[in-house]
This record gives C-alpha cells, sequence and structure tokens, in this order.
C-alpha cells in the first residue's frame, strides 16, 4: 500500500498544527513563515539541528533536529514530501502503541 504525499499535504499539516497553539505562538509563527524572514529562518534551522545533533550535551535535545528540519522544509520544498511521510508513519506507529497499551 503506498499513500502519497505531496509538499501541499506538510503545509497544512503545518497550518493546522499551529492553529492548536495559543495566539502568541500562532503569531510567532505566522511571522516567521512569511518570505522576507527566510535568511532568520535558515539560521535558526541550521542551529536547531546543529544543536540537535549534538543531543547528548545539557540543553541541546533531540527535539531540535525535527523542529530544525520542519523550519528548513519552508525554504526547501525537496523537504516537505519527506517530512509529510515521516509525519504519516510516526503517526500510525503512535496509534499502534497506544491501542496495545
Amino acid at each position: 500500500m503506498t499513500e502519497t504525499c505531496t509538499a501541499e499535504d506538510w503545509d497544512a499539516r503545518i497550518t493546522r498544527l499551529s492553529a492548536k497553539l495559543p495566539p502568541r505562538g500562532r503569531r510567532w509563527i505566522a511571522w516567521l513563515r512569511e518570505p522576507s524572514r527566510k535568511p532568520l529562518r535558515l539560521v535558526a534551522a541550521v542551529l536547531l539541528v546543529i544543536g540537535g545533533l549534538f543531543s547528548i550535551l545539557p540543553v541541546l535535545g533531540l527535539w531540535m533536529l525535527p523542529l530544525g528540519l520542519a523550519l528548513l522544509a519552508q525554504d526547501v520544498p525537496a523537504l516537505k514530501v519527506p517530512l509529510e511521510y515521516s509525519a504519516r508513519r510516526i503517526e500510525r506507529s503512535w496509534e499502534r502503541l497506544r491501542w496495545r497499551g
């Protein structure tokens, strides 16, 4: 069974997830997603990915890696489809684990 993931699916996922945030978080995400913020997004994304790779150090954590990749996907469209596919796989795995427990 092969499922089709598109870049638009990823964009819709980010929009749905950001709608669940408190108003301040929503405004921050909307501000960060504006096209004029590209340099800031790229720097933040690279720093988050690097921080995720050094997750064995205090303060830095593995949570930084997917957040950095998600941020980077805003400017690197080729990342959107693999991230959407991964998100769907994680959701399916999570559902299976919830039903087992």
